[in-house]
């Protein structure tokens, strides 16, 4: 397997080689552990994400299993409790452990130390197993001493608690999510969906990840570096938005597309659209197009055989020189090493097709 690049929190390059998961015989194996007072939006993100990739025979690419440090019924957040079905044994036969969020982290959110417990249940996961935690499932793992050194995040609200109790953690409360490659850690609520979607796209190429979006009807992708949105305001209803614009530039990225040409089509000065655009978008025009260009590069790559230079005019990078630059500065590979990672066969590549075709 190529190797590929994930930026982590302090904005470096790392290489983690082998993080493609190979399509096997049996579902990659994933367990969700949830604990007393378990957000349930949260904790149902990754059976929902996972549980709607399939390969191209419509196989389950994915078992999501929950449990629990004892095998007993948990209490949510929500007021209700719930049945789980698994104990901490399913940890020991997990490929990827999530670790859900609870506001209830008692002795692990006040002295930054595990109970018994719950130390036993890691204590079950095996070497070279990815962990993931959501929101201040982060508390988990930095109590566990597996954050030590290295770059994490959690929900901005708890980043001043967090650097408190964990300094030895590399802690951004600036980004959506972070990938260390066998550890990944996300911000609150929706950025566990940020996290699932992109482990959906480094297993398995952004052609199945987009898939995976249009079935749960959220957004395809928003990196991992994207600002958290602290504060931001919704305009309101009576105010002009930049969405039109950018669904009209979605659709034609396969050409120049200037910032006085964005602008006219949203009836905006250049100066109104481009505050408006950030205030929306969490990034400029430019960097916005860039990112598009690259997504529409990548499946590109996954799914045809053309040239380099035609994936780059066509994706509205002019050449292949600037696809590359831009490929490397956002993935941290080149266009050919990308397409040796994920390039799909003829039969996944119909499949894609066939379900795009269905969801329409």
């Amino acid at each position: 397997m190529s190797a590929l690049q994930y930026r982590d929190a302090s904005g470096e390059w790392d290489v983690h080689e082998g993080c493609v998961v190979q399509p096997g015989p049996d579902p990659h194996r994933v367990a969700v552990l949830a604990l007393d007072g378990v957000m349930t939006f949260e904790l149902g993100i990754p059976a929902r994400i996972f549980g709607s990739a399939w390969s191209a025979d419509g196989d389950a690419l994915y078992e999501v299993t929950v449990c629990t440090p004892d095998g007993g019924p948990v209490r949510t957040e929500a007021g209700f409790s719930i049945d789980v079905e698994h104990g901490p044994e399913a940890l020991e036969h997990a490929d990827t452990v999530i670790i859900a969020p609870t506001h209830r982290l008692g002795a692990v959110g006040e002295q930054g130390v595990l109970t018994e417990p719950l130390a036993g249940a890691l204590a079950r996961i095996r070497p070279g197993t990815r962990i993931v935690s959501i929101c201040t499932g982060a508390f988990v793992l930095a109590a566990a001493g597996l954050l030590d050194g290295r770059p994490a995040t959690t929900h901005w609200a708890e980043a001043g608690h967090f650097r408190r109790l964990f300094p030895r953690v590399r802690f951004d409360e600036d980004v959506l999510f972070v990938d260390d490659g066998d550890l990944l850690t996300s911000a609150g609520a929706a950025a566990g969906v940020d996290v699932c979607l992109h482990l959906v796209r480094r297993d398995h190429g952004s052609a199945l990840a987009n898939q995976v979006a249009r079935r749960c009807i959220v957004p395809p992708w928003r990196d991992g570096g994207q600002a958290q949105y602290i504060e931001r305001p919704v305009p309101a209803p009576t105010t002009a938005t930049t969405a039109p614009t950018r669904a009209w530039a979605l659709e034609r990225l396969h050409r120049p597309l200037t910032l006085g040409e964005l602008a006219g089509h949203a009836r905006m000065s250049v100066r109104t659209f481009t505050r408006r655009f950030r205030d929306e978008a969490g990034v400029t025009p430019g960097q916005w197009l860039t990112a598009q260009r690259v997504e529409v590069a990548k499946q590109l790559l996954e799914t045809s055989d053309l040239s380099i230079d035609l994936v780059a005019d066509r994706a509205g990078f002019g050449s292949a020189n600037s696809l590359r630059q831009h490929m490397r500065e956002l993935v941290g590979v080149s266009p050919a090493t990308y397409r040796r990672t994920f390039h799909t066969s003829s039969g996944v590549t119909a499949h894609l097709a066939r379900d795009a075709a269905s969801a329409r």
